[in-house]
Formats: structure tokens, sequence, C-alpha cells
């Protein structure tokens, strides 16, 4: 492709003033407008957010000292940043507005400098609200206005504000928009959001094309880089590696986009990998062993205001485990007065399932029959999270999983065999295979007349594919045995009963073993979660780099570090119960690959 010449926009042009004379509100050369340079073109045309920062506000002290009410303005405007709600505390959001609320007391309301800072109030406004209207206000101002700085800003302000599943076309109609307006302004940055905005729109609707839309920002971004932007590529990355099955790909992926992330001075760039390594892990069938993190995680003042996909998560995580105490509260403290109270955020399908998953857990019917009654309309949309940094496939299967808790048969059946098609056309190969499993168990519920024949065909497909992708078979039950062939004398059959397996689940903040006819109480410990990821998925290897955090890229100190833990848990184990210590020692083997094999 031919890379279109570098374009600057004019951050610093003549101003109308309202007494109607043009003025300059800086020097030439001077410091204040070296620092609105350098501020202006580490965002808009690097989007190194890390960068611009310190230049904005430096910028802004400058001019504040000097009287200069532009310049105030543009600094406090490029120190809200590209994205709505970068100042994630409360002090550093109360900060923002008290700057940009003080500038706009001394600018016309309907200047260009005006109309930028309203609009940037607005959607800091209603994005926290959950609303639109103000920010959609504005922007009609900025149409009518015909500024093309102010109208794009406008534009992608807004679409950040529409980010829930009710706006998929209003949203692509505005990321076209900015597009048109990025070959007036003549900012990069304003090609890019609009091309990125463009890409997460195809993504979030479904769209079979979505792939040309992150072709052609992939050209862009090889032309010449962009921090900002090129860190949200790098996240979807990591979800089309998930979509594709490659669950170890991803997971190194996620510490990549995460270390662009940070270089690019993204807040969000520590919470998306954790919610892209909470994917990974659900479709591993070892969600349960981030319980700690996600207890971190659900109260941290860094994550967005309206996302609430880490307390669903948390949940699902705690029912896994057995800590029904923990995954009841969680689940209570998202439903308040009742599910509809929850912000339609980005993160909104993804909390969802995950609030259907726990309900499930914990055979809450009630629960799961509000939120069936919340998701049905977007029933066709796949549930991809915030600005497609992971996916958990068709919303046909939350549909699906809600209808069998609450005991709609016909209905889970129907939803979730359209989520297994939804999901081929996604190529969610993981999603694939949760379906068809939940799918298995919803005929089986049924138990009719043809249930059992396509019980097995999906259990059996459900296996194989697995198998393939390297994932747990999880929750099937034995097939049964083949149907006896007409005229054919049944010989013996012999009935091998397996061995017992070992049981490990949270009680409270001890851990519960539990193996033949013995039962034992052991502490919390580092060893013991290990030995829960061991026993919750026998007879596979997991390498002890996934087993710890931080020792990803270092398997010698990841093994010596595990195998150490685990010991010493196995010790802990073996005073509290000689008999299922001694199962574990025989079992349980550690190394470079750490596995628990029942004979």
């Amino acid at each position: 492709m031919t890379c279109p010449p570098p374009a600057y926009g004019a951050w610093f042009v003549p101003m109308l003033s309202p007494g109607g004379t043009t003025t300059r509100v800086y020097r030439p050369g001077s410091e204040l407008q070296a620092a609105l340079d350098a501020g202006g073109s580490a965002q808009d045309a690097a989007g190194d957010l890390a960068a611009s920062r310190p230049s904005f506000e430096r910028a802004y002290q400058l001019a504040e000292q000097a009287g200069q009410v532009q310049a105030m303005a543009r600094a406090a405007v490029g120190l809200a940043g590209l994205w709505v709600r970068e100042h994630r505390t409360v002090t550093g959001a109360v900060r923002l507005e008290a700057r940009l609320q003080h500038v706009l007391s001394l600018l016309d309301p309907r200047s260009s400098l005006g109309l930028r800072v309203r609009a940037r109030l607005a959607g800091e406004a209603d994005y926290v609200r959950g609303e639109h209207a103000a920010v959609l206000a504005v922007l009609s101002e900025a149409r009518a206005a015909g500024d093309a700085v102010p109208l794009a800003e406008a534009l992608s302000i807004a679409h950040h504000c529409l980010l829930g599943p009710d706006h998929v076309r209003l949203r692509q109609e505005l990321a076209t928009d900015l597009i048109k307006a990025s070959f007036r302004t003549g900012r990069r940055s304003d090609l890019l959001m609009g091309l990125l905005w463009q890409t997460v729109d195809a993504y979030s609707a479904g769209d079979p094309h979505a792939g040309r839309s992150l072709g052609e920002l992939r050209d862009q971004l090889r032309c010449e880089p962009h921090l900002a932007v090129g860190f949200v590529v790098s996240a979807m990355d990591v979800m089309l590696a998930i979509r594709a099955g490659q669950l170890a790909a991803a997971e190194s992926l996620a510490g990549s986009c995460a270390a662009r992330g940070a270089a690019a001075g993204d807040v969000d760039y520590d919470w998306w990998s954790g919610a892209q390594l909470v994917t990974i892990r659900w479709y591993q069938g070892r969600l349960a062993e981030l319980l700690p993190m996600l207890h971190d995680r659900a109260h941290s003042a860094e994550l967005s205001v309206v996302d609430d996909s880490s307390v669903a998560a948390l949940a699902v995580a705690a029912a896994l485990a057995g800590d029904r105490r923990t995954a009841a509260s969680s689940l209570a403290a998202l439903r308040g007065q009742d599910l509809s109270g929850l912000s339609r955020s980005s993160s909104w399908l993804v909390t969802m399932n995950g609030v259907v998953e726990a309900a499930h857990l914990l055979a809450d019917a009630e629960l799961a029959a509000e939120a069936y009654q919340l998701l049905r309309p977007y029933a066709g949309l796949p549930m991809i999270g915030s600005l497609g940094i992971t996916c958990f496939g068709s919303t046909h299967h939350a549909l699906g999983v809600a209808a069998l808790t609450a005991g709609e048969l016909d209905g889970a059946i129907d939803h979730l065999r359209a989520a297994v098609r939804h999901n081929l056309a996604l190529a969610h190969w993981p999603a694939v295979v949760a379906s068809r499993q939940r799918l298995a168990q919803a005929h089986a519920s049924r138990g009719g007349p043809a249930d059992a024949d396509a019980a097995r065909r999906e259990r059996a497909a459900a296996s194989s594919e697995a198998t393939a992708l390297g994932l747990p078979v999880l929750g099937l039950p034995v097939p049964a045995l083949p149907a006896p062939v007409p005229g054919q004398v049944p010989g013996p059959v012999t009935v091998h009963q397996p061995q017992p397996v070992a049981q490990c689940a949270r009680a409270g903040r001890k851990w519960q073993l539990a193996w033949q006819n013995r039962s034992v109480l052991v502490e919390d410990s580092v060893g013991m979660l290990h030995l829960a990821v061991l026993i919750a998925n026998p007879r596979q290897e997991i390498r002890a780099a996934d087993l710890t955090a931080g020792l990803p890229d270092q398997p010698e100190r990841a093994r010596v570090a595990v195998g150490k833990a685990i010991r010493r848990a196995l010790g802990r184990v073996t005073e509290a119960d000689a008999a299922i210590g001694e199962h574990l020692r025989q079992t349980v083997h550690t190394g470079v690959r750490c596995s628990y094999w029942p004979s």
C-alpha cells in the first residue's frame, strides 16, 4: 500500500475572541507553545499518552500563571486524553472536571474551543451515568457550527458513550462521520480513531467482514505507529487467538499486549490483560485459580465505573471453587433492586454472561429467568468485551444456559443449537465446545424420545473438538452403552468401576479435600491453590509456569517455586489426614509440567 504523507493538525491556530478580534494566546517559540506542541504531537501523531500528559500539565500551569485562557483550554482538553474517563480515581476525575469547568467559564461557549470543552464535559458526565443525551446535544451543535476539530472530537467522545449493545447502527454512523471529518482536520489520530471505532463496531455486531476493517487499520499503523491505537489492535489479536482456540498463544499475546498498553500510558493495560486471562482460564476450566486476583480487581479504583464484569467473574470463580457465600454475595451486589439497573456499557454482555453462569452454578432459577428477559433482544450479537479485547461467543449461549437453569428446556435447546451455529460462524472454537456441552446437557435433562441420541451426538462432537483444542471435557456424563443390534445375542458385559478421584473445593477461607469416604479441611496456601487446579483437571499436564503468576517466561524458576509450594501443601494435608495425603503423594507429579494422575 502507499502511505499518505504525514498530516499534523492545527493545534495552534488564530482564534476569534468574543470581541471579534483575532488574537494568538501565546508567543511563538515560548515555553508554553513548546509544551502544547509536545503534548499535541505525542497524543495526536504518536498516540503516546504517557508522554502527552506531563507536557499538557506543564502547559496548563504556564497558561494559568500567564492568564492565557485559550492555552489553558487546549491544555485541559489535551489532559482529558483520547478516550473518555481516562482519569479513573475520584481525585483525578474531579480535578479534570474542575479545570474544564473553569476554562469554560472564561470562554465563549459557542466558540471552537468552547464546543470542544463542552463536548468533553458532556461525554465524561454521560459515560459515568450510562447516558448519552448531553454529548449528542453538543455533537448536534458541532455539526451545525461546521468546525471540523470540535466535530471530530465530539463524534469520538459520543461513540465512546454509546458502546453498549443498543446502539450498533448509530455507532457505525458516527465512526463513518469521524473518518470524513479527519480529512478536514488533518489530524492523523482522528482518522485512526474513526477506523478503530469502525473495527470495534464490526466485531461487536458480529460482522463476518470485521477482519477487513482490522486489516485496513493495520495498514495505517504499518505506515506510522500510533501507540494508543496499536495497543487496542494488539488486544484484538488476543481475542482472535482465543476464538481460534490457541489459548497458550493468546496468554502469551496478552502479556505482550499489556506491555504495549503500559508503554502507551493507557490506564486499561492491566485490567485488559486480566480480563483476557479470565477468558482463557474460563475455557480451560481453571477459572477458580483466579479467585484471589478477582477479589482484588472487583474493588480496584482503576476499574471503569461502568464495568461490572470483574464482579460477575468473581461470582463464577467463587461458585466453581465451592465458595457459595462469595458467589451469592457478588450476584446480589450486581443485581441490586433488579438486573436492569446494570449499566449498558461495552462490558454489559460479558457481565450478563457471568451472571447467567453463576446463577446456573447456584441453581438460581429466578435470577436466570430475569437475566433471560434482559438478554433476549441481543440474541444475535456476540458477547464482546470492551473494545473487542475478548469474546465469550454467541449471546444465544447465555440465553440457552439461562433457560436451562430456569427449567425451560425446549427454549434452552433452541438457543443452544443457535449458539453452536453462531459460534461456528464466528470461528470461536472454545465457544463451540461449550455450547455443544450445554446442548448435550439440555437434551439429557429433557429426556424426550430423540433426546438421548441427540445428547450422545453432542457429547461426542464436544469431546472430539475439545481434544483437538487441548481443552478439558467439562461436565460430560459417561456415554450410554450403544443400542443392541436387532437379532444379535448380547454377550456378557464387564463393568469396570473407575478408581475414586479426589475432589477439592473452597470452604470459606479453607479448602475441603475429599477422597473415597474421607474428607478434611486444610488452610489456604499457594500450594493448595495449585493442588486445586491439578485435581480439577485430572490426567492433564499443566505447565508450572501457568500455575504461578509472574514466571510464564522463566520455566525453571516456575518449576522450583511450584514444586516447593505443592510439597508444603501435601505436608499439611498429610498432617490432617494421612490417607488422603498418601493418595495425593502417589498421584500428584511436579516438574516443568505438573499433573494429578489417579490410577
